[in-house]
């Protein structure tokens, strides 16, 4: 598992990444299963309205994810499967660690992340390039957003 410095990133965040670092592989894929199981819901204004949100082609089941960013801290949506709990766990990972931070701090996590969590060791690499697309894609919007709105680049 790779053992690269934490710090800059939210302590929520951190806190989850330990919890990864500090079980074996088997309770690696339990606590992913957790976490899927905590993804929360899509708001009302957002059910049943993918249109609205990116399609993470990377990833073999249907996943969409918009983000909103209001008072500098981003929440990011996330519209995954109940099939796809491997997806699911690691899309609520990002949202229970990044939900609340600035987009500049997003930015910050490394697209590999998933390595810092051990999930290379328990899940495919087909899975892989689809957990990697989710960030790349959540990446991609701060990115914007910063362009947009340069003020808050700072």
């Amino acid at each position: 598992m790779d053992n690269t410095v934490i710090e800059d990133l939210p302590e929520t965040f951190q806190a989850i990444i330990e919890d990864f670092r500090l079980a074996d592989k088997n309770e690696r894929l339990e606590l992913l299963l957790e976490y899927a199981k905590e993804l929360p819901p899509l708001p009302p204004h957002m059910q049943g309205n993918t249109a609205e949100m990116e399609q993470v082609t990377e990833c073999q089941t249907p996943f969409f994810l918009a983000s909103e960013v209001k008072d500098g801290k981003v929440t990011f949506y996330y519209d995954v499967p109940l099939e796809a709990p491997t997806t699911r766990g690691y899309a609520s990972i990002l949202a229970q660690g990044l939900n609340g931070s600035s987009p500049q701090m997003v930015l910050k996590v490394p697209n590999t992340f998933y390595n810092w969590i051990g999930l290379g060791d328990i899940i495919s690499p087909l899975r892989l390039r689809g957990v990697e697309g989710v960030l790349n894609r959540m990446k991609r919007q701060m990115a914007t957003y910063l362009h947009a709105n340069p003020q808050e680049a700072k």
